[in-house]
């Protein structure tokens, strides 16, 4: 593990001075989230010491009592812990504290509850039974160049699969538009890469992504926040966030139940939206991991703005994650032979064993009885979810994959995720790990992502949902004068 001196936490904690001027904060809030927010960007890491509270207090210019409720914060939700005769240190959120004598010992926590995983639920038979059929089948025939290497970006046959399974969300394409990578985020690294350079924007929503953070952060890539409703990014705050900032030049969403907040842009907003991205002349990479999980699919801004538009849709969040195959749809193709070069310098090829099987399962029903399964498993998980929660405490979709809560006053996302670890064992995912510019500089409620399908049995999932539901009724400010 690492360990970093006072000066490099005073790095870390450089953005603070000019964050609290005007905020309105209690400073040992600010400070606590200060820790939070260098924790999900890695600018600390578990394992880092943390200065003593007398040495925090100088660092930060506050009086000792500050320091002292600010790590009071800090530990209440789960970000630090101390070790008596050695000092604190930033937290493994995958541990828990037991006590050993005069001292705490971390320990990797066994059981637990994930809510945060944002997996298809389980399915009859099961995957792998599913999945072991149906290579034994392809590797009982003679083997070709399955177990080779390829050139190109998938077979003729496969990318004809991948046109056919994508025709309820963009109707009929040709199979020249088409490559097949390794899941969506090679897709996505591939395209951002090709389409935009260090320094330039791409518009997102306020909460987005976490994968696309990380391939803005990657390549030097700003990301600007766009305001969104109940039925998404407006197309107002799209021109008008292309006024404000210099060399935007595309726009990314997820336009079929968003990850995080779960909404789902109707037709008109999705047609809105495109012709302020064309106005603007912006490129739209349309994230459609969920397109197909509704009943009743609802049309993909490609199928009606396919000159700008790149549509990127996997099988992982609707068959299997184990099957890392994707389908990235470009304008023409000219364009797809250009993006197969910078999809083969990154990953460069998808496994032909996987995108063999998936094409097989696309034609012979497999993937559609699968993906029928797994919406039908979905909408009785969020019926239970409607049971057991407060009613009106989130968003989602009757057929969806997670859940979007939004907390009551008094909690953030950090904060809310670190109490249900540390007093039910269950993992979700705090805002603050979606959130462009850092948490609270949109005036945004805090939240948290629930995601329904990690959890094998209903039973557990109901008692996991009924944990949360007793959290979200609990005082806040009480459980934080007890910690005091």
């Amino acid at each position: 593990m690492s360990r970093k001196t006072v000066s490099q936490f005073q790095d870390a904690m450089s953005h603070l001075p000019a964050k609290l001027r005007g905020t309105g904060k209690p400073i040992y809030l600010a400070v606590a989230d200060a820790i939070s927010e260098a924790v999900l960007e890695g600018k600390l890491a578990p394992g880092d010491r943390v200065p003593t509270h007398r040495a925090l207090a100088e660092v930060l210019g506050v009086d000792l009592t500050t320091a002292t409720r600010a790590y009071a914060e800090a530990r209440s939700r789960g970000l630090i812990e101390a070790t008596v005769g050695r000092g604190t240190f930033i937290r493994d959120p995958a541990l828990k504290v037991t006590s050993v004598g005069s001292g705490v010992t971390p320990v990797r926590d066994p059981g637990g509850l994930d809510l945060a995983m944002n997996l298809p639920p389980p399915v009859s038979p099961p995957i792998h039974e599913i999945m072991r059929r149906g290579l034994g089948e392809l590797l009982s025939q003679p083997p070709a160049d399955l177990l080779s290497y390829r050139t190109g970006s998938g077979s003729r046959e496969e990318r004809e699969a991948g046109a056919a399974w994508l025709r309820p969300t963009l109707g009929e394409i040709s199979p020249d538009r088409i490559l097949i990578t390794a899941g969506a985020q090679p897709a996505m690294m591939a395209m951002v890469s090709s389409l935009a350079g260090s320094g330039d924007a791409l518009l997102a929503d306020r909460f987005t992504y976490p994968g696309m953070r990380a391939i803005a952060a990657q390549l030097g890539i700003r990301l600007v926040p766009v305001a969104a409703d109940r039925h998404g990014m407006l197309p107002e705050a799209i021109e008008a966030a292309c006024k404000s900032h210099d060399r935007v030049k595309g726009l990314y969403c997820v336009p079929t139940m968003h990850n995080p907040t779960a909404v789902t842009m109707p037709l008109e907003r999705r047609q809105a939206v495109a012709e302020a991205a064309r106005r603007n002349d912006l490129f739209v990479i349309e994230d459609d991991a969920y397109g197909l999980l509704p009943s009743v699919p609802v049309p993909a801004i490609a199928s009606f703005a396919p000159d700008i538009t790149f549509h990127v849709s996997t099988l992982s969040k609707v068959v299997s994650p184990s099957l890392r195959v994707a389908f990235l749809v470009v304008p023409d193709q000219r364009t797809a032979e250009r993006l197969q070069s910078a999809v083969r310098a990154n990953v460069l090829m998808p496994s032909p064993l996987l995108t063999t099987l998936a094409a097989t399962w696309v034609r012979n029903g497999t993937a559609g009885a699968i993906l029928d399964t797994i919406r039908r498993e979905c909408a009785v998980r969020q019926a239970i979810a409607r049971k057991t929660l407060p009613e009106g405490s989130f968003e989602s979709e009757t057929e969806g994959l997670h859940l979007w809560i939004r907390l009551p006053p008094g909690w953030d996302g950090v904060g809310f995720a670190a109490h249900l670890r540390n007093t039910r064992g269950l993992a979700v995912v705090p805002s603050e790990a979606f959130a462009i510019g850092g948490q609270g500089t949109g005036g945004d409620q805090a939240a948290v992502r629930l995601s329904l399908g990690a959890i094998q049995m209903r039973e557990d999932l109901s008692r996991a949902l009924e944990d949360v539901a007793g959290a979200l009724r609990e005082d806040r400010s009480q459980l934080f004068s007890a910690v005091v």
